[in-house]
């Protein structure tokens, strides 16, 4: 009976074993999703520039011919600047050069950590490309989403306190992005990770592809939901360089809008730059009418264009043609 017990506890170890393999895998993420076709022709016709001996993954495409207009695209958070894929060739076919990047800690971009990321340090980052594109002296026209709305909020800051090395900005267009904290709601899995120090290096570690799917599913509407191909791509950029691993430090953002509001908020308030809101009033992170109500209250100088009912937190994606149509309009409108 000895030897049947042993044989048992021999057995047990092995299921445990056989349990215990695949979670390591999970925890230790092994190995990093392969590059779709699609993803690896974005990457290949990007560059790198160094910004503190960082790398910063753009894009960066001449277009119209007689053009002199430049857009800059800030993407939003998880994703990076493959978010602009469907309206990038109409983009060049409009202006003279349309140009975007991957934050650092995003996408293609180089994922330090340690590392506390700022909101003030992108904007930095993006400052720096300018230069490095030599086109400081020009004026260039800004389209943001979701936390890079709040990046183009802190360049429009340096641009109207006249900052050294401020960008020179045309104008602004904003898409759904949490500019009011008080109108805010991000998801759970986000309030997690930025506010439990202890939980966040776990949580991390264990979100799998199918957490994140169920994540970012639930900010497109019904009837937009992204492919199985465009929700891999979204997780292969997010996991690219580790990039699962610095989601907590990068949601400080939401803490800094909260500190930072009077800067940001009081910028759009009282800046004489042209401004436009794109808004997909499906969004369960900046509900409507909420979030529009406020906005069109407080930014009165701001046109907005609300899209279709169906259409949520993913506008460029969700409704490309849409999209491309109310920015077209602002552009021509002044």
């Amino acid at each position: 009976s000895l030897r049947a017990c042993t044989t048992r506890v021999g057995e047990w170890w092995v299921h445990v074993g056989l349990i215990c393999i695949p979670l390591v895998a999970v925890y230790l993420h092994i190995p990093p999703p392969q590059l779709s076709p699609a993803l690896q022709k974005w990457h290949s016709s990007g560059e790198v520039f160094h910004f503190r001996g960082r790398e910063i993954f753009y894009r960066d495409s001449y277009g119209a011919l007689g053009s002199s207009d430049v857009v800059i695209l800030l993407h939003g958070f998880p994703t990076s600047s493959f978010d602009w894929n469907k309206i990038w060739e109409p983009l060049t076919q409009h202006f003279h050069r349309v140009i975007a990047l991957d934050f650092l800690g995003f996408g293609f971009s180089d994922k330090p950590r340690p590392h506390r990321y700022s909101i003030f340090e992108q904007a930095s980052v993006v400052e720096a490309l300018v230069a490095h594109l030599g086109l400081s002296n020009q004026r260039v026209n800004l389209v943001s989403h979701d936390y890079g709305d709040t990046v183009a909020l802190e360049l429009l800051f340096r641009t109207d306190q006249n900052r050294t090395g401020h960008l020179i900005i045309n104008s602004l267009c904003l898409s759904n992005g949490g500019i009011f904290p008080e109108t805010h709601y991000p998801r759970l899995l986000q309030k997690l990770l930025k506010d439990s120090s202890f939980l966040a290096p776990v949580l991390t570690r264990l979100t799998n592809y199918m957490i994140f799917q169920k994540g970012i599913g639930d900010v497109f509407g019904p009837y937009t939901q992204p492919t199985d191909a465009e929700f891999w791509d979204m997780w292969t950029g997010l996991r690219y360089n580790d990039g699962n691993l610095v989601m907590d430090s990068i949601l400080q953002y939401i803490n800094q809008r909260l500190k930072h509001r009077e800067r940001w908020v009081g910028v759009l308030t009282s800046t004489f730059v042209p401004l436009h809101m794109i808004y997909g009033p499906l969004d369960p992170v900046n509900p409507h009418p909420q979030f529009i109500r406020l906005y069109q209250q407080l930014v009165q100088r701001s046109t907005v264009t609300i899209l279709d009912e169906h259409i949520s937190h993913y506008p460029q994606l969700e409704d490309p043609t849409g999209f491309l149509n109310a920015y077209f309009n602002f552009i021509h409108s002044f």
